[in-house]
């Protein structure tokens, strides 16, 4: 693997170059494929661990590696969040009931580059409220992701996100943000999901980042679990994310994650 070298901002954010979008594609891609194929795997009376097994097994035979096994010492190539889980949820033996809500975030390392994406799922029936978060944190992450361009800034999209869910009259979490990555799982910036306009560093292209806004039905406070891992609402409500991997170009931006068979919405149309 060869180093890109770029140019740093004083903000500490790596400026990569045109042609490292080819490698962000290429690892992005290998990412949302495996989340694709799971979307008949999760159904009522599957493990978290059978999913996580999946994936396990998907990354090894696509010779690429998972960049959460081995992270700080986490043992899984994904995290598993159901319900108000908000995120970070460790696979095990839970078995999936209808109606839960599930979200998958993978992140695999594919010659040297970081493909970090991670949406919702619905094993059986998908009750109202429930579908209704789904929606607003799709729409959100979307909304988040139109704010990019160059000239812009973090706080523009931050404020994107905020200002629709909260009209919803959801929460954005605020806990847990999105990060700059490449060739590295996390770096600067730190992209939170909410804000204000025209605050936070400028947007330039070549800023490769995660947006991931976790939205709650209640209230957005979190807590971690004695696992120093999972992270779950205070409140107990229902907890969704969408996760996109994206670079800036000219006049906008690249989404590296995008589902190659259209089912990143668990809704699919």
């Amino acid at each position: 693997m060869t180093v890109t070298k770029g140019r740093v901002t004083k903000n500490g954010i790596r400026i990569f170059e045109t042609k490292d979008h080819a490698g962000m594609f290429a690892s992005g891609k290998l990412a949302a494929e495996i989340l694709d194929e799971l979307v008949p795997m999760v159904v009522p009376g599957v493990s978290t661990g059978e999913l996580d097994k999946y994936i396990t097994d998907r990354v090894e035979a696509s010779d690429a590696t998972s960049a959460t096994i081995g992270y700080k010492g986490y043992k899984h190539a994904s995290c598993i969040s159901v319900n108000h889980v908000v995120c970070h949820g460790i696979p095990g033996d839970k078995k999936l009931k209808s109606g839960d809500i599930v979200n998958v975030d993978v992140t695999v390392i594919l010659d040297g580059w970081f493909g970090d994406t991670s949406r919702m799922y619905v094993a059986g029936k998908l009750g109202r409220k429930a579908e209704r978060l789904i929606e607003v944190t799709h729409d959100a992450l979307m909304l988040g992701i139109e704010a990019v361009k160059p000239g812009n800034t973090f706080g523009d999209i931050g404020h994107a996100i905020q200002t629709y869910v909260e009209a919803q009259r959801m929460s954005v979490v605020r806990d847990f943000c999105g990060h700059g990555l490449g060739q590295v799982f996390h770096a600067p910036p730190n992209v939170v999901h909410y804000g204000r306009p025209g605050t936070g560093p400028v947007l330039e292209e070549g800023m490769f980042f995660t947006i991931e806004p976790m939205v709650n039905l209640g209230r957005p406070e979190t807590k971690i679990l004695g696992d120093d891992w999972t992270a779950v609402t205070r409140d107990k409500s229902l907890s969704a994310q969408f996760e996109h991997s994206i670079g800036v170009t000219a006049d906008g931006c690249d989404i590296f994650t995008l589902s190659p068979a259209g089912l990143f919405h668990p809704t699919y149309g």
